[in-house]
């Protein structure tokens, strides 16, 4: 990769190898590398990119290289607390840690320092990983954007909300980072920045103080599948998941590669607005994997299909106006205490909260539930969902013009995404394809409660399938 030097790096999914852990850690056992020398690397690197890529909200170094010590004295005594011991993880500042503030984006939080940790945080620290940071996020988790910038191309934006964790594990700064998702906000970044990342079942991982609204649920960013299943599994092992939720469910290892027998490809609403270089490469990707072996099912091989595609086509829309009416009396009490700590992109998403009738809310949530049994009813027909993880790769964000309305957008549609987090679904992204020399992520959905095994068929996909670049 380039250095920041230059604006612009060139992105190939075919020769892209990111910082990962799992490799790492066997050399701990054995004696030929330790967590605090991992740790060093990853805080030179943190040092080279951080002034033009701008991940991080906050950093503790001095904590992590305590933690590095204490986990090097693990390995060496042969006593590690989990595959994951040593493993510097960034954490998106949406949630609580009791060594840094969290602020969220958001003017109005500054200085917020709760000083206690969020149950995964918890998790994480008890599987003796490291906490190197704080990751920035868009404002309030939702969509104005923070300073940084996406790692393969400083003009364009990383996505969001969980901007940081995406961009500080493509830039190689850390292995893995905590990301949330209401709407977008784990897939469409791991798209852009050519990333792996989990988005689970909702409930599957226990989001701790972060439990206001229904469809959000924490997520893992890494840069190979073993570190991201690994990660998400140590903190279910030790926090669960939500309240009332069994949690995630699958093997304390990372599932083994499964080839799918079926799939089905679905458009969604974002096809219509595709770019056709984006367009072309998901079609080779299809291409490729009927080439494969694997037969793969469009919306007009089957009634089913095509229901499923017209009951998800409103998915931006139901998921937006649910989250924002959940969001509303604390948002409201927060502009209220401080009028001119909030961005007008987040007080316009609250106007139109308030604009909503109960009856209103009602009828998205029938809607939800609606689009879930079409969901279920694709579940005999094929072994996962497969589409685009994002509109393209990531688009150029320079900033909102002054005196005209805010951008719509600023950091990516997530038109692509909202229906697995409409459909409870567990989604995992795929770094297959480079449009224009920039990522673009393959996603795979199954049912709710099926995280191993997407996760094995996009382990899979990684092995089988020959990335698309152009």
């Amino acid at each position: 990769m380039a250095t920041d030097a230059a604006a612009r790096s060139a992105y190939s999914p075919r020769d892209f190898r990111g910082l990962t852990f799992h490799d790492a850690a066997r050399r701990f056992a054995e004696g030929a590398d330790t967590p605090r020398a991992y740790l060093e690397r990853c805080l030179e690197t943190v040092a080279a990119r951080e002034p033009a890529v701008r991940a991080f909200a906050a950093l503790n170094e001095a904590g992590a290289r305590q933690a590095a010590d204490a986990s090097a004295a693990r390995w060496r005594a042969g006593r590690p607390l989990s595959p994951i011991d040593g493993m510097p993880v960034g954490i998106k500042d949406l949630l609580e840690t009791r060594d840094m503030p969290t602020e969220m984006g958001c003017e109005a939080y500054r200085g917020n320092f709760p000083k206690r940790d969020n149950a995964a945080v918890w998790a994480l620290r008890q599987a003796g990983a490291v906490v190197l940071g704080k990751t920035v996020t868009a404002e309030l988790g939702g969509s104005q954007p923070g300073p940084t910038t996406n790692p393969f191309d400083r003009t364009r934006t990383p996505g969001g909300s969980s901007s940081g964790s995406a961009a500080a594990v493509a830039a190689g700064m850390v292995p893995a980072a905590i990301g949330t998702q209401v709407l977008g906000s784990i897939i469409r970044p791991a798209s852009y920045c050519g990333n792996v990342a989990l988005k689970p079942s909702q409930g599957a991982i226990n989001r701790g103080e972060r439990q206001a609204t229904s469809q959000s649920t924490h997520g893992v960013h890494a840069n190979a599948v073993e570190d991201m299943w690994q990660v998400a599994v140590e903190i279910a092992a030790r926090a669960g998941g939500d309240r009332g939720s069994m949690g995630l469910m699958g093997p304390p290892a990372p599932p083994l590669p499964v080839r799918p027998e079926r799939l089905v490809a679905v458009e969604t609403a974002g096809w219509r607005q595709l770019d056709d270089a984006s367009r072309a490469a998901f079609e080779a990707a299809v291409g490729a994997l009927r080439d494969a072996g694997v037969s793969v099912l469009r919306r007009g091989d089957h009634p089913f299909i095509e229901a499923f595609e017209t009951a998800i086509a409103d998915a931006s829309a139901a998921g937006s106006a649910i989250t924002a009416w959940e969001n509303r009396w604390s948002q409201r009490a927060l502009v209220d205490a401080n009028p001119d700590g909030v961005s007008a992109r987040a007080k316009a998403v609250l106007a139109a909260a308030e604009a909503m009738s109960v009856a209103d809310y009602q009828a998205r949530l029938a809607e939800r539930g609606a689009a879930q049994l079409r969901h279920a009813a694709l579940a005999p027909m094929a072994d996962a969902v497969i589409g685009l993880a994002s509109p393209g790769p990531a688009p150029v964000w320079g900033g909102d013009a002054p005196g005209r309305p805010p951008v719509a957008r600023p950091t990516g549609d997530f038109v692509f995404n909202a229906p697995s987090s409409m459909l409870f679904a567990p989604v995992v992204t795929v770094p297959l394809m480079a449009v224009d020399g920039l990522p673009v992520g393959v996603q795979v959905m199954g049912q709710h409660g099926e995280d191993a095994r997407v996760t094995a068929i996009a382990r899979w996909l990684l092995d089988a399938v020959e990335p698309m670049a152009s």
